[in-house]
């Protein structure tokens, strides 16, 4: 199993679509990664590395009452293995015309979603996996769709019979409701910080857009709505508008809560 955190000469490196927890120095104030502001949680900033972040040296900006401090970061390219998977309804392959038009009227809607920034939940410690099953795709798999090359998977695909309840990982607000052409019935739940998850492919949609959630709380059924080739929850989680590992950040997050880290299935 990949290490969460590998510590070379005080510099911790990580993947490209995974996840950095980084301590903060006392007397912090706020943190930017980018002009972006930081998730914090439990004393230290968390850092979303998106997959076409740049290999290298980065860092973060810490604001204290003394002055800005930077905090550095190591981006090491992963690569991630192919997936190559058959659509009977090639329409969800290749759209037509007015299937174009909504699935952009559907993007804009998520785009606004993903792109809220509200303040951090104060319990997001741990974060939990919404859904018991086999990760039938993992994140960041390079996908063909009948032969065609697509974006990398974006989330993890966890694997349930139809009807499975699937419960929200931590507190949060629902961003977005609603019956999407590719996803199929989703749910966004906004965690606050810019830390946005999705929940795709539903049976069943229980919450409202506005309502307030809780760890375990259900928010739907597994489903095989959308673009699928068979029931299953697709999870997606967005950090500061870039997508990360579920399984990473699962990891990361229960090593701050004292947990034993998570292993890949």
């Amino acid at each position: 199993m990949t290490p969460l955190f590998l510590v070379i000469a005080a510099t911790v490196t990580v993947d490209t679509g995974g996840v950095a927890a980084l301590p903060l120095p006392t007397g912090a104030v706020d943190v930017l990664y980018g002009d972006e502001p930081a998730l914090i949680v439990a004393d230290h900033v968390i850092v979303g590395v998106g997959l076409d972040a740049a290999p290298g040296r980065h860092h973060v900006v810490v604001r204290t009452a003394d002055g800005d401090k930077t905090i550095d970061f190591e981006v090491v390219a992963k690569q991630y293995p192919e997936q190559r998977l058959t659509i009977p309804d090639r329409r969800k392959v290749n759209p037509l015309p007015e299937d174009l038009e909504r699935i952009e009227r559907e993007s804009k809607l998520q785009r606004a979603a993903y792109a809220r920034r509200t303040p951090v939940r104060a319990d997001l410690l741990p974060f939990e996996q919404p859904v018991q099953g086999i990760y039938s795709s993992p994140f960041g798999r390079r996908r063909f769709l009948n032969d065609q090359p697509r974006s990398p998977h974006s989330g993890l695909d966890i694997a349930a019979n139809t009807g499975t309840p699937v419960a929200a990982p931590a507190p949060a607000t629902v961003a977005l409701t609603g019956d999407f052409f590719f996803s199929g019935n989703v749910v966004l739940l906004d965690h606050g910080g810019g830390l946005i998850t999705m929940y795709g492919h539903l049976d069943r949609i229980d919450v409202e857009d506005g309502e307030d959630v809780d760890r375990g709380d259900i928010i739907g059924t597994v489903g095989a709505t959308g673009r699928v080739t068979g029931p299953h929850l697709h999870w997606t989680i967005s950090m500061q508008g870039d997508r990360v590992d579920p399984v990473v950040l699962m990891q990361v997050f229960g090593r701050l809560a004292g947990e034993t880290a998570i292993s890949p299935q």
